[in-house]
Parts: structure tokens; C-alpha cells; sequence
């Protein structure tokens, strides 16, 4: 089962559920958001899916349609962006822990000994699928944002002026509701694209957290339930109409040297992340970009990822904005 958050030709939102023939979706009754939905779910202690089958009503809309009008909206989002926080993992798929290890070494000899990212990929190997109940190694992570840093399908990847590249990080997004005692529960999974600048990263490792603090998108549609073992689709970069660059995008448990659990442990083992009432996007990593294949990408590039398991694809594509200078900052 799959859900997105629409606005109709009344500029009302909407919540819809994604028909079979994925171009059409019948919207909820009752709530607009799916904040709305998962908090009533917790309220009444239901299922979300089961939930969302209760509420449908109404007369199929052409989801197809919205898409194309820009209507369908980021699959979640909080009442207050803030509260909707934006974070991530990496390491977690082969091909990433590749790219990154060339990444880091790239500017050293070439008899450089291991970097720190492949090292931290070796422990996830060796310790991140514990037997359930236990609890595995820590993996890599780093805060993307909060809800401000979100874009919806179709709409621009914004690129720092200051920024020395941007480009596509494919992933699949772990969604979480917190409830009024603080326990997180999943909402669902989605497609999402953690956008960074490898170059800036590829400075110098401890430029990470900088390199991270980007726009990303999420979307198009929310799949309920567990995520599928081996998730398989195609990433691309578009560019005036013609793909330029594509590889497959593999995902899942079975592509993975984490299980979700944890990397979910690990995530909300903080208390900080365990307020009452927050949203939660977790980036679970992605296991291949264009960089690490020697693209450089462009302003008006577009980026495409495409797994069907998730539905629609989601797409964007990358703008720069303009020079801000120096930021002062003023005794009060």
C-alpha cells in the first residue's frame, strides 16, 4: 500500500491511496496530512494501512495528473517544519563504501592505507546484522536539516552559491512519528534524494557535515508496511532531454551491511531524538552516484531515481542560487 499528500484544484490538501494501476489514488476522508493520519492512528491504536482503508472515500483522482500539474506534495510533513528532522547513514551499501574509500584516497599516494569510510564499512560487514533483540555496531551518520531543507517532487534542488558541486545521493528514506510518550513508530519508506556536494567532501573528510547540509527531496508516494529485502531500480542524470548518465539503484536489507532495525537503534537511541510528537526522514544510504563515475552534474540537470517497488519516480532538478556574501551577525 502506497500514499501521497496532494493538493486538489481547490488548493485543499489531501491525503490519496495509490490505486493498483498506480495512476490513480482515492483521497482519505477525515484528515489532509499524514501527520494527521499516523497521529490519529496512534490515538486510536490501529494500524496506519488499516487506517487508511477505513478513511478512503470519494471518487478516484488522476494521480498521474497532479504529478505532472505539480500538485503531489512531499510525502510527510509537521504542522511545524522544525519539528520534521532531516537525518541520514552512509556506509551502508557496497558501491557507496567504494566511491567514498576512492573518494578519501584519491588526493593521497597510491600505497595510502585504508581510509576511515572503508574501515567503517568493515564493521558494518562484521557487526551490522546482529541476531534480533541485540544490538549490532554504529554506523556512520550526519544531520541533513529539518523540514525547511525538503523539497517536493518535481520542485528544484537548491545549490548553495558557496557550494563547489551538488549532486544525486538515491536512497531509501525511513519515516517515523513519535507519540506522546516519546516511542518512535514507522510510518513507511521512501525514495529520496539526499543531494550533497562530493567535492567539498572530497577535501578533506571532516568537511562531511558541511557537505550534507544541502536540500533533498522525498517522494513521490510513502510505501507502508516493511521494506522489501532487495529493492532494484535505475537512477539517472538528465540533461537537455538526454540521459547523460544512469546505473542501477539497489537497496534493501539484502544490498545492505546494516539491517533497518540497526540503524534505527542507533538513530533513536539519543533522546534528543525522542520528543514527543516530532517526525523523523533517515536517510539509509545510497550504493551508487554519479560523481564516483567521474559526471560532473550542472545547473538545470535533472535527476531522476526510479524503483518500482516505491511507485512513481521522483524527480528534480538542480538550480544555484545566488551569492548572499558575507553573513554579519549583530550585537543585540
Amino acid at each position: 500500500m502506497r500514499l501521497v499528500q496532494f493538493q486538489d484544484e481547490k488548493g485543499q490538501r489531501k491525503v490519496g491511496l495509490v490505486e493498483a494501476d498506480g495512476e490513480h489514488a482515492l483521497a482519505l476522508k477525515d484528515v489532509a496530512t499524514v501527520y494527521e493520519l499516523g497521529s490519529l492512528a496512534l490515538d486510536r491504536g490501529v494500524g496506519l494501512a488499516a487506517l487508511a482503508t477505513e478513511l478512503v472515500g470519494g471518487e478516484p483522482v488522476d494521480y498521474a495528473a497532479l504529478l505532472k500539474a505539480g500538485r503531489v506534495l512531499t510525502p510527510i510533513d509537521h504542522p511545524d517544519p522544525a519539528r520534521l528532522l532531516i537525518t541520514g547513514t552512509g556506509l551502508t551499501h557496497t558501491g557507496s563504501a567504494a566511491a567514498r574509500n576512492k573518494m578519501h584516497t584519491m588526493a593521497q599516494s597510491s600505497n595510502a592505507p585504508e581510509s576511515d569510510s572503508m574501515k567503517i564499512f568493515r564493521m558494518g560487514i562484521e557487526g551490522g546484522k546482529p541476531p534480533a533483540g541485540k544490538i549490532g555496531v554504529q554506523p556512520e551518520w550526519f544531520f541533513k536539516g529539518t523540514g525547511l531543507s525538503v523539497v517536493p517532487p518535481g520542485s528544484a534542488l537548491q545549490m548553495p552559491a558557496f557550494a563547489l558541486a551538488g549532486a544525486e545521493e538515491p536512497e531509501v528514506v525511513g519515516i517515523y512519528i513519535l507519540d506522546k510518550t516519546g516511542q518512535p513508530f514507522r510510518l513507511g519508506f521512501t525514495l529520496g534524494n539526499e543531494f550533497s556536494d562530493h567535492v567539498t567532501e572530497a577535501q578533506n573528510y571532516l568537511f562531511l557535515a558541511h557537505s550534507k547540509l544541502r536540500s533533498c527531496a522525498l517522494g513521490p508516494e510513502l510505501l507502508l508496511g516493511d521494506l522489501p529485502q532487495d529493492v532494484r531500480g535505475k537512477t539517472r542524470v538528465i540533461r537537455n532531454g538526454a540521459t547523460i548518465w544512469e546505473d542501477d539503484f539497489l537497496s534493501g536489507e539484502s544490498n545492505m551491511s546494516h539491517t533497518v532495525a540497526n540503524l534505527e537503534h542507533h538513530h533513536f537511541k539519543y533522546r534528543i531524538f525522542r520528543r514527543p510528537g516530532d517526525l523523523h526522514a533517515h536517510f539509509f544510504g545510497a550504493a551508487v552516484l554519479s560523481f564516483a563515475a567521474g559526471v560532473k552534474t550542472a545547473p538545470g540537470d535533472e535527476f531522476e531515481i526510479d524503483a518500482p517497488s516505491f511507485g512513481k519516480p521522483l524527480r528534480n532538478r538542480m538550480e544555484r542560487l545566488k551569492e548572499e556574501g558575507l553573513v554579519t551577525v549583530q550585537a543585540l
